[in-house]
């Protein structure tokens, strides 16, 4: 039997890793063996003696490394989700060899040729629909991938690959260090002037994790939003705007730009080993959007409208600070401040007033209920299963009949040994090509809401609130997979698809039904009134322009970025600041993700020229609630249903295209998400 507990058969409740067991020194020969393993049966494939077909090559290669897909998914996710030292150590080490490794498996001569030759005669093999998806799939992935490279581009596009992985590591390493690094100790009562109680809270269990008394505030958005909303120090809320602004140039040690700088240089070098002008040009290819003219097109609609409302609401609230005796020219860590203010003013609706009524246990069961109504499934708390960390929660999925659809875990809390933002993963997919294994899946929720004191209820924001069921969307997409292949699975997806199913559920939050059964205010445990739920409605466009204006400068940068033809005298800061004063940027609210902490950009190439994505699924998810709104319905059974069967069970077995129409009965309108947004 083996002792490493990665490699060893996991005999625990739902075929969960045994994290009690793993330690970070297992993974490096965990990690060599698995990948030993899975060279030796991609190899067989391609000397299989016998021709070509389906099931000997390409469900083959979807069965093939079972084990490297264990130990990556423990791997992967804890050095996300619960770091060390030494797990950060591991990962300098490992990401360039499982780069190396997954190069050489993109690059196999021999399956390629098995491969290509299937695809070229598709079309009398006699395929089902999900089979041939799958084989056009993974040809499509061969070539992206630089199977079609020969000689010393061959060898340069992995050694491209090798060198990036490791990028990637530091860029992200650097900016957690960052953020862990920072702490605002507020030691006198003038310090917490103008916070709320549950500012407060929070502001306590940071310092409580950092085994200090009193108020730390730290660099986690939940944190940093509240702060700089209600505290009357302005000197304070600059310390701590800054803070968040430099993470990622703020030592050193730890300057990620270098790191960018290399990163963007190394893309544009594998576009043109490619055979295309940009790496804009080249990441388009496999998605909704095709190429980069179409994502501009689209974002510039949005920019100039939302530019000009952020204008307006900065002329607004400089009028109600010139009110108050402010002087002075409007600053980034005045927005939030005044911008609250405002909408106490105009709306009579205080976030300090409205947040006791999220209080996250609750609105995890809101966010259950809503897709038991929508897709007829159940959730069931189970404890005593060893876990990676206390605070991760684990949910049994249950389809009508009580059957196991699959396992969810819930990791809410921000820490230091988490990374910040929010996120859906897996540590298994849900795939019947698994024989012998378990074919549900266990997916995993991150968040980085700030944690309550002891015995208080975490409360939620209403942007808390939008990011607990946007991340329980994707949750959906993984939990309610039900495809044959694994390369199809869940949300394998287009990356301009993968957003539809998590920026659609955010509608549900606020629901009228939702509301009334689960927001029950923490202190009184009166439930939310009518009044509340109304003025909640009307204030969904205030400060529109404001988030708008922050989100799509960052998609314009991205694109510009990886637009370069040839960035090899890239400046980083110099190119961001020249393309906000292009794009006209107001000062006052600036790009969200500063380009020195943009891990969608830099932590790997997922979002990489594709940070648009969200305002592309904006458009699906934003025209196909319409549908759910326009039917008087907002559960509307037969909607839902479609939509579980098109979208989220269906993975990618159908071109995201043809899956959205199958839903709605025909394409989207874009003028849709110009309506949620208030823009027209």
């Amino acid at each position: 039997m083996n002792t490493n507990p990665l490699l060893s058969v996991w005999d625990t409740p739902y075929g969960l890793p045994p994290f009690d067991k793993i330690r970070p020194e297992h993974y490096a020969p965990a990690f060599e063996a698995a990948m030993a393993e899975h060279r030796a049966e991609v190899d067989a494939i391609a000397a299989n003696p016998e021709p070509p077909t389906f099931q000997n090559t390409v469900a083959a290669l979807d069965r093939a490394g079972q084990a490297f897909g264990r130990v990556a998914g423990v791997f992967y996710n804890l050095t996300a989700s619960e770091t060390s030292d030494a797990l950060q150590a591991a990962e300098r080490e490992l990401m360039p060899r499982i780069a190396a490794h997954m190069s050489w498996l993109s690059l196999h001569e021999g399956v390629f040729r098995r491969v290509d030759a299937l695809y070229g005669k598709r079309a009398e093999l006699g395929l089902g629909a999900e089979e041939l998806r799958l084989l056009e799939r993974v040809r499509l992935d061969y070539v992206m991938e630089g199977a079609l490279l020969e000689g010393a581009a061959r060898a340069r596009y992995a050694a491209i690959a090798e060198e990036l992985a490791g990028l990637f590591t530091t860029f992200s390493q650097s900016v957690l260090g960052d953020e862990a690094a920072f702490r605002l100790e507020l030691a006198t009562e003038a310090d917490r002037a103008g916070l709320p109680d549950f500012v407060l809270d929070a502001a306590k269990s940071v310092a409580s994790e950092k085994g200090l008394d009193g108020y730390v505030i730290n660099l986690s958005p939940s944190l940093v939003d509240p702060f700089l909303t209600y505290s009357t120090r302005r000197d304070l809320r600059e310390k701590v705007w800054r803070a968040f602004k430099a993470r990622g140039e703020s030592c050193p040690e730890r300057d990620t730009r270098p790191v960018a700088e290399r990163i963007i240089r190394l893309r544009a070098e594998l576009a043109r080993l490619m055979g295309y002008e940009t790496f804009a040009d080249y990441a388009l290819v496999d998605r909704m959007a095709k190429k980069p003219s179409a994502v501009d097109e689209l974002l510039m609609r949005v920019w100039e409208p939302a530019k000009a409302r952020a204008l307006e609401e900065q002329k607004d609230l400089e009028a109600i600070a010139a009110r108050e005796g402010f002087s002075g020219p409007l600053a980034g860590w005045d927005w939030h401040f005044y911008a609250e203010k405002l909408r106490q003013e105009r709306y009579s609706l205080d976030e300090a007033e409205l947040k006791p009524y999220f209080q996250l246990d609750r609105m995890t069961d809101a966010m259950f209920d809503a897709a038991g109504r929508l897709y007829g499934v159940g959730f069931k708390e189970v404890r005593g299963v060893p876990l990676y960390h206390p605070d991760a929660r684990l949910y049994e999925v249950l389809d009508p009949a009580g059957g196991l659809v699959g396992v969810f875990i819930a990791d809410s809390f921000a820490r230091p040994t988490k990374r910040g933002g929010a996120w859906m993963s897996d540590f298994r997919s849900q795939s019947r090509n698994r024989p012998g294994g378990l074919l549900y899946p266990l997916v995993i929720n991150n968040n980085n809401f700030a944690k309550a004191s002891a015995g208080k209820p975490t409360l939620l924001s209403l942007d808390d609130l939008r990011t607990l069921f946007h991340e329980f969307g994707h949750g959906l997409h993984g939990l309610l997979s039900n495809v044959t292949y694994n390369r199809l699975s869940g949300t394998n997806v287009l990356r301009d698809f993968v957003e539809l199913p998590s920026q659609i559920n955010e509608h549900w939050a606020l629901t009228p039904e939702m509301l009334k059964k689960h927001a029950v205010h923490a202190v009184t445990g009166k439930p939310i009134g009518d009044d509340l739920i109304a003025l909640i409605k009307k204030s969904e466009h205030f400060n529109q322009g404001f988030l708008t204006v922050a989100y799509t400068s960052c998609a314009l940068v991205d694109m510009s970025i990886h637009g370069l033809k040839d960035p090899e005298k890239l400046d980083l800061a110099a190119f961001e600041a020249a393309e906000c004063a292009r794009l006209g940027v107001p000062e006052a609210v600036g790009m969200r993700h500063r380009l020195p902490q943009f891990r969608h950009l830099f932590s790997d190439n997922g979002y990489a020229a594709g940070y648009y994505v969200y305002m592309w699924a904006e458009v699906l998810d934003a025209d196909g609630f319409e549908a759910f709104e326009a039917s008087g319905d907002a559960f509307n059974p037969e909607l839902a249903a479609k939509f579980k069967r098109y979208v989220l069970s269906a993975g990618n077995t159908l071109d995201p295209a043809e899956a959205y129409r199958a839903f709605r009965g025909r394409d989207p309108d874009v003028k849709a998400l110009l309506r949620g947004r208030g823009l027209v």
